[in-house]
C-alpha cells in the first residue's frame, strides 16, 4: 500500500515537475504579452514617431529577401549532392554544412573588415589606381548576403533528406509522363519535397527574426536592435518590453505556419532508398558548372571567413592575448556549461513525463517548455529580466524585517541569464533525448517493473544508462549553442562578467576587427563540434 501511495507520488511529481518547467517557459512570453495590455502612452509616441516603422520595414525586406536567397541556395544544392553526380560531391555533401559552424555575427564582421573601405580589397585597388569602386558593404544587400550564407544550411540538410528519399524515382515517373527533366523537377520532384522546404525556411526566418549580431555589425536597424538600443540606449525597459511584444507576435504566426508545414510531412518510402539507386551523372561542363557552385558558396560561407579569422588573429596573438582571454573563456565555458547541465536534466524530466503519462495536458505542457527556440534572445532577455526585477524587490522588502538594507540580490548575477538561456535552448536539448527515449520499447520496461524495478529506480537503473547517448549530444548542442548566444548574454549578464561572444561584440561595435578575430576563433572551433556529431550520426 505504501509503495502504490509512493509510486502515485512520483508519477504525479514527473507531471508537477514538467509543468514547472513549461511554466518558466511560458512566464517571459507571459510578462511581455501583457505589456501590451498595460502601454504607456509616451513610449507609443515615440516608439510610432521615430522607430516603429522602420523597425516594421526593414525587419520585413530583410526575413524575406533572407527567405527567398536561402530556398534558392538550399533546394538547388540539396538537389545536387542529393540525386545527382559530379566531380567533388561526396566532400560537397558534408563540407556544405560546415558554415553552421560560423556564427552569422562573425560572418558579419569578417565581410565588413574585408569589403569596407578602410578593407584590404579596397585598399589594395586604390593603391593600384583602380578608380572603379565596389558597393557599399554595410547595406541591405550586404546584411542579407550575410544572412543567406550562414543560414542555407537549414534549408539545405532538410531538403536534401526530402529528396535523398525520392532519388531518380520522382524524375523517371516525371519522364513517363511525357515532361522533360527540367519539367519533371518543378512538377515532380519540388512539390513532394516542399513540406520539408517549408520548414526549413521557417527556420530561416525564426533565425533571421532572433539575429542581433549581424544587423548590429552592418549597422542595420531591425526589431532585435530596437530591443536593445531601447533598453539600454534609450534607459526605458517599457519600451523594449512594447517592442519585443510586437515581435512575439510575429514568431507565434511563423510558429504556427512552421507546425502547419510539419503536420504534412510524410516519412514513408516506397522501394530502394536514394543509397541504393543511380545518381544522375551530370556531364561535361553542366558537372564543373555544378561543383564551381557548390565550391563558390562553401568558399564564400566557411573558408574566406575562416582563413581571415585565422589570420587577423596571428597578427594580434603577440599584443592582445593576455590574462583577459583566460577570463573570456573560462566565463564562456562555465556559462555553457551550467546551461547544458540545466537544459539536460530538464529534458529528462520532460521526456519521462511524457513517455509516462499520454494524456493531452503532459504533451501541452511538454510542447510549451520546448517553444523557447522559437523566440528571440532579446525577448527573452526582457522577459526574464522583468520578473527578476520584481522578485528581487519583493525579496529585499521582505529582508528589511530582519535589518538587511543591501541592495540587489538576484540582478547582477547569473540568475537571468541561465533562466533566459535555458528557456532558449531547451527544444535543443529535449529532441535527442526524447528520440532515445521514445526508441526504448515498453517491453523493456514491463519487464523491469516484473522484476520489481519502479519509479526513480526505472529511471536509474534502466532508462539513463540507455540515455546516455543521446544525453551527451543534447548537452553538446546546448553547450555549443551557449558559447555562440550574444543578445541573451549581454543583455543580462552580471556587470564585468564578459564571455567570448559579448568580446566580439565589443571589438566590431569599435571596428577593431583583427581583435575581434581572436575570440571569434574559439567560438567557430566550439562551433564545429555538432558538425562532426552530425557526420558521425549520419554514417552510422
Amino acid at each position: 500500500m505504501i509503495t502504490r501511495a509512493l509510486q502515485g507520488v512520483l508519477s504525479n511529481g514527473w507531471r508537477l515537475a514538467a509543468a514547472m518547467i513549461s511554466l518558466a517557459v511560458l512566464m517571459p512570453v507571459l510578462v511581455i504579452l501583457w505589456s501590451m495590455f498595460s502601454p504607456a502612452p509616451e513610449v507609443w509616441e515615440h516608439l510610432s514617431e521615430h522607430l516603429l516603422l522602420e523597425l516594421l520595414s526593414n525587419t520585413f525586406w530583410l526575413v524575406l529577401a533572407t527567405a527567398i536567397g536561402t530556398l534558392v541556395l538550399g533546394v538547388s544544392l540539396a538537389w545536387l549532392t542529393a540525386v545527382c553526380e559530379f566531380p567533388g560531391r561526396k566532400i560537397f555533401s558534408w563540407a556544405l554544412m560546415l558554415p553552421l559552424a560560423v556564427p552569422a555575427y562573425v560572418t558579419a564582421f569578417v565581410i565588413v573588415g574585408l569589403f569596407d573601405f578602410t578593407g584590404p580589397l579596397q585598399s589594395w585597388m586604390r593603391a593600384s589606381g583602380f578608380d572603379w569602386r565596389p558597393p557599399e558593404v554595410r547595406s541591405f544587400g550586404g546584411v542579407t548576403l550575410v544572412m543567406v550564407l550562414a543560414f542555407y544550411p537549414y534549408v539545405y540538410l532538410i531538403s536534401r533528406n526530402a529528396f535523398a528519399t525520392q532519388g531518380k524515382r520522382a524524375l523517371e515517373a516525371a519522364q513517363s509522363l511525357g515532361y522533360s527533366p527540367r519539367a519533371g523537377f518543378f512538377k515532380v520532384a519540388l512539390p513532394m519535397a516542399r513540406p520539408w522546404i517549408v520548414g526549413g525556411v521557417m527556420l530561416v526566418i525564426m533565425e533571421t527574426l532572433a539575429d542581433f549580431g549581424t544587423v548590429a555589425v552592418f549597422n542595420y536597424d531591425t526589431f532585435t536592435t530596437g530591443i536593445y538600443k531601447a533598453w539600454f540606449a534609450m534607459f526605458s525597459l517599457p519600451a523594449a518590453s512594447q517592442l519585443a511584444s510586437i515581435l512575439i507576435i510575429f514568431v507565434f504566426i511563423i510558429v504556427v505556419l512552421e507546425q502547419q508545414a510539419r503536420a504534412r510531412m510524410r516519412y514513408t518510402v516506397v522501394g530502394k532508398t536514394s543509397g541504393e539507386q543511380e545518381r544522375i551523372k551530370l556531364r561535361g561542363g553542366k558537372a564543373w558548372a555544378a561543383t564551381g557552385f557548390a565550391g563558390l558558396v562553401l568558399l564564400l560561407g566557411f573558408v574566406i571567413p575562416l582563413v581571415q579569422l585565422l589570420i587577423w588573429a596571428s597578427e594580434v596573438w603577440a599584443d592582445d592575448f593576455d590574462a583577459r582571454y583566460f577570463e573570456f573563456l573560462t566565463h564562456s565555458l562555465t556559462l555553457a556549461a551550467l546551461g547544458a547541465v540545466l537544459v539536460a536534466a530538464a529534458a529528462v524530466i520532460l521526456a519521462v513525463a511524457n513517455r509516462y503519462h499520454s494524456d493531452v495536458s503532459t504533451r501541452i505542457m511538454v510542447r510549451v517548455a520546448t517553444l523557447g527556440y522559437a523566440l528571440p534572445g532579446p525577448v527573452l532577455a526582457v522577459g526574464a529580466f522583468i520578473p527578476i526585477v520584481w522578485l528581487d524587490a519583493r525579496l529585499r522588502d521582505g529582508l528589511t524585517i530582519f535589518g538587511y538594507d543591501g541592495g540587489m540580490i538576484l540582478q547582477g548575477t547569473m540568475v537571468t541569464m541561465l533562466i533566459a538561456l535555458c528557456v532558449r535552448f531547451m527544444a535543443v536539448g529535449f529532441s535527442p533525448v526524447d528520440g532515445n527515449l521514445q526508441r526504448i520499447t515498453r517491453s523493456v520496461d514491463e519487464s523491469a517493473r516484473s522484476l520489481g524495478v519502479n519509479g526513480v529506480q526505472l529511471l536509474r537503473r534502466v532508462h539513463l544508462p540507455i540515455l546516455r547517448g543521446g544525453l551527451f549530444t543534447a548537452m553538446t548542442l546546448v553547450f555549443v549553442d551557449v558559447m555562440k548566444e550574444m543578445p541573451i548574454t549581454l543583455m543580462t549578464r552580471p556587470f564585468g562578467w564578459d564571455t567570448l561572444a559579448v568580446r566580439v561584440f565589443e571589438m566590431t561595435s569599435e571596428g577593431e576587427w583583427e581583435r575581434a578575430a581572436l575570440p571569434a576563433v574559439a567560438i567557430v572551433i566550439a562551433g564545429l563540434i555538432p558538425i562532426i556529431l552530425m557526420n558521425r550520426h549520419a554514417e552510422r
